[in-house]
């Protein structure tokens, strides 16, 4: 073989060698899937400032840890804010909703996740006081997390409605809402199970200035929506989701904050 041919033959093989090493890298990045994620802890905590903490992010390490052919990333957004961040492509899934809860008229596609949580009421310890203090909330000053939506308000989030109809105090924390009942400056406050038992975790000293309702306000059956055109499918997610349940994954990551994993339907 004569010079010529063999430095061109030498050049393709480099060109080969090349594009193969180039691909791996590329592949396993996967494709991107960006979800939604808007405070509200302990799933999402405080994402607009960079740090991924919470059950959502657990979740997504796991998600990217069982497979390589999608990346999940997750990007900061509200709750108000979340519904055109959707609808405009800025992402692809919002994870830990209901289909209740303001997605009536926005296309999407929704993926039953097999977890529950529940929404309860929470009042200070005084002698006395039991359970049926949780049977009447007009007239009580109320704690409440501004922009959610309550069952025991028919759903309506609107600030001024709770105001006036509950005498509500409307923040963005729920640890304030429940040292605000613990100091007597409300009477009750909600919360999920998971953040109250997370919370009585961080704040030990609370266990016996608290009580929590036996009441529930209202279930939270957790689903996953995704946008038409998203790039992975409810069918491929939810096999996913099956795959994490199966290898105990997500009961790793939930259970420790009472909430139930189940298989969807059960």
């Amino acid at each position: 073989m004569t010079p010529l041919p063999r430095l061109k033959a030498f050049s393709a093989l480099l060109l080969f060698a090349l594009s193969w090493l180039a691909v791996p890298a590329w592949a396993e990045q996967g494709v991107e899937i960006r979800i939604g994620a808007a405070h509200f802890p302990p799933y999402t905590v405080r994402p607009e400032q960079g740090a991924e903490r919470g059950l959502l992010a657990q979740l997504a390490e796991a998600l990217n840890a069982l497979q390589q052919d999608y990346r999940f990333v997750l990007v900061p957004t509200s709750i108000p804010r979340r519904f055109g961040d959707f609808q405009q492509g800025r992402t692809d899934m919002a994870i830990f909703e209901n289909p209740q809860w303001g997605w009536q008229q926005i296309p999407h596609q929704a993926v039953d996740m097999g977890l529950e949580d529940a929404e309860i009421f929470v009042a200070r310890q005084q002698p006395g006081r039991d359970q049926h203090y949780f049977d009447e909330l007009r007239g009580k000053r109320l704690a409440l997390f501004n922009g959610y939506h309550y069952a025991f308000a028919h759903f309506n989030s609107d600030p001024r409605q709770l105001v006036e109809t509950y005498s509500a105090t409307l923040t963005y924390s729920h640890d304030s809402n429940l040292f605000m009942v613990q100091r007597g400056r409300a009477e009750i406050a909600l919360v999920t199970r998971s953040f109250f038992s997370d919370f009585l975790v961080r704040n030990p000293g609370s266990r016996d200035q608290l009580m929590a309702s036996e009441r529930v306000d209202q279930v939270y059956h957790h689903y996953a929506l995704l946008r038409p055109g998203a790039p992975i499918s409810g069918a491929t997610f939810a096999s996913l989701l099956r795959r994490l349940r199966d290898n105990g994954e997500l009961l790793r990551i939930f259970t420790p904050y009472r909430i139930s994993v189940a298989a969807p339907g059960d």
